[in-house]
C-alpha cells in the first residue's frame, strides 16, 4: 500500500483513531455510511470539507486493514506493532 497521505493517526483527535487529514471525522465514520447505502456524493455533501480522494484512500485503506485481520484469523496469533510493513507471528 503506498504511503498514506491522507489517513491520520493522532492520539490527540478522536483518541488516535484513524482520521482523515486530521478532521474529526473517523475511517469508521466513512465506512459505516458507506456500509449503510450512502454512496461518495452523498457522503460529500455530508462533509463538505472532505475531498473523494478522502474516501479513495480510506476505502484502501479498510481494505488492507481487513486483509490484515483475516491473515490474523487464518494463522492465529498475531503480534502486530500498528505498522503495516512488518507484521510478526508468535511462535
Amino acid at each position: 500500500m503506498p504511503e498514506l497521505q491522507r489517513i491520520t493517526f493522532d492520539v490527540n483527535v478522536m483518541g488516535g483513531k484513524p482520521c482523515i487529514r486530521g478532521m474529526r471525522v473517523t475511517v469508521g465514520t466513512i465506512v459505516r455510511l458507506l456500509a449503510s447505502g450512502h454512496s461518495k456524493e452523498e457522503i460529500l455533501k455530508l462533509y463538505p470539507y472532505l475531498e473523494i480522494e478522502d474516501i479513495d484512500e480510506e476505502l484502501s485503506f479498510s481494505a488492507k486493514k481487513n486483509q490484515h485481520k483475516e491473515i490474523c484469523n487464518l494463522c492465529g496469533k498475531l503480534n502486530w506493532d500498528g505498522d503495516f510493513k512488518e507484521i510478526h507471528f508468535e511462535q
